[in-house]
């Protein structure tokens, strides 16, 4: 399974488009993760949301992930969730989901990176990588010598997410990263389906 492209819906930043339609041309563009982010709709309607998209992401063979909420994630048939340091510990996770099933953590220090490794996390996210304003809760960036520490200790996938765009992925990869995940820099786009599509030809660049 590829991680390269991993977009993140926000219907705040998506210039009035649903979850489901930037999801839909997300995938269109060649998309090859969509992960459903939303803190404030209520459970009924962030499942509907999740169906939706998932009927997308299905078709297509596409990653489908949502974002804290296991129950959603399980109930509408995703691929997997994404957690946080602060979130329902991993092995907690594991036994209530199926296998397989996908669980990504986000990470912000090699410690951490090496415990979600351990805990058996199937990929891990270092956030943020730049600073970036797409999400409330990010702290300064990292920076990419922390993408390279754990590129270089963890053997599971490693991406890397905040303040990415077209013009600095090539370096997120060039630091070991195996994929990407990008918010506005698709999703407040004009046409995102040119956008992915154009991120996605930067990528092959550099992972051909």
């Amino acid at each position: 399974m590829s991680y390269e492209l991993y977009v993140v819906t926000d219907e705040k930043l998506s210039r009035g488009l649903s979850h489901a339609t930037i999801a839909e041309q997300a995938v269109a563009g060649g998309a090859d993760v969509i992960q459903l982010r939303d803190k404030e709709l209520q459970g009924r309607d962030l499942f509907k949301t999740a169906c939706l998209i998932r009927a997308v992401t299905k078709r297509s063979g596409v990653l489908f992930i949502i974002n804290d909420r296991v129950d959603i994630a399980l109930a509408s048939g995703a691929d997997g969730v994404h957690i946080g340091q602060q979130d329902i510990p991993l092995s907690a996770i594991r036994t209530l989901t199926p296998h397989p099933f996908i669980i990504g953590v986000s990470v912000s220090s090699l410690q951490e990176a090496i415990t979600a490794e351990k805990e058996g996390a199937d990929y891990i996210a270092v956030s943020p990588v730049f600073s970036t304003c797409s999400k409330d809760d990010a702290g300064p960036g990292l920076g990419l010598r922390l993408i390279r520490q754990i590129s270089d200790t963890v053997s599971i996938p490693v991406i890397g997410i905040g303040g990415i765009h077209i013009e600095n992925a090539g370096d997120v990869f060039n630091a070991g990263a195996v994929g990407v995940a990008v918010i506005s820099a698709i999703v407040s786009q004009d046409d995102i389906v040119r956008a992915t599509q154009k991120f996605k030809s930067r990528i092959r660049e550099f992972r051909p």
